[in-house]
């Protein structure tokens, strides 16, 4: 079972500041991600998603250096970073596995999926597991909120790539692959890159994944279920 789990408050830890070389090599990247906004405050939450890339997730000396380079306090960030659940405020696994127990997900299988996960893997919402020699790779289990994705329920997300139609058999296959360092693609496209790259690309740096290119794929039955209705009764707005 894991010991690394969460709390509700930032690292209690104080910010030392990242060593010179880590500033030397963010500092780049930090200047790409100002560069793109008229006011610098503005590039608050992408500048988070970059420090979660380098530590896997928003540290003090993540939000001292955010701070430093946008001319804000620590006060502000750590508003900002406290406020949107995509900041985490410990260490997350080389895969964040979200599933989905809003209101539809929910009675379609989500809680169960979720019950079984944490059974299987012996760990609560929002912990992470240990690595050993049969599972290389670590993850970190968390319950989320609606992903707009109701038509496909129930919904999982593995680093914010989506797995629809899932069922607890299937997400526990899933887990399994992922932490045995498996390659895993996602229902609609993509192969899963680690927690830290997922974050590096909602940073807003080029996804390297080819295949990433076209992600998505066309609009499934259930989506379009809505418009042959409307079509067929001849409806209009």
């Amino acid at each position: 079972m894991s010991t690394h789990s969460t709390s509700l408050g930032m690292p209690t830890a104080p910010p030392k500041g990242y060593p010179a070389d880590v500033t030397e090599r963010l500092d780049a990247d930090a200047a790409a991600i100002i560069a793109r906004y008229p006011q610098s405050r503005s590039a608050l939450l992408p500048l988070l998603h970059l420090v979660q890339s380098y530590e896997g997730f928003v540290s003090s000396d993540g939000i001292l250096y955010c701070a430093q380079k946008l001319g804000l306090t620590t006060a502000e960030v750590s508003a900002v970073s406290t406020f949107y659940t995509m900041y985490k405020r410990e260490q997350v696994g080389d895969y964040h596995v979200g599933v989905c127990t809003n209101t539809l997900c929910a009675v379609m299988g989500g809680d169960e999926i979720f019950a079984k996960l944490k059974e299987h893997l012996g760990v609560g919402n929002d912990e992470r597991t240990d690595a050993d020699e049969q599972h290389p790779a670590t993850l970190t289990l968390e319950h989320i909120e609606c992903n707009a994705a109701c038509d496909f329920a129930p919904v999982m997300m593995v680093n914010w790539e989506f797995f629809d139609d899932m069922t607890p058999e299937k997400a526990v296959d899933l887990v399994d692959r992922l932490r045995s360092g498996v390659d895993v693609t996602s229902t609609r496209g993509p192969v899963v890159c680690g927690f830290k790259a997922a974050e590096r690309i909602l940073a807003g740096f080029e996804d390297p994944r080819p295949e990433a290119i076209d992600g998505g794929g066309p609009a499934g039955p259930a989506s379009l279920e809505g418009l042959k209705i409307v079509r067929r009764e001849g409806a209009a707005a």
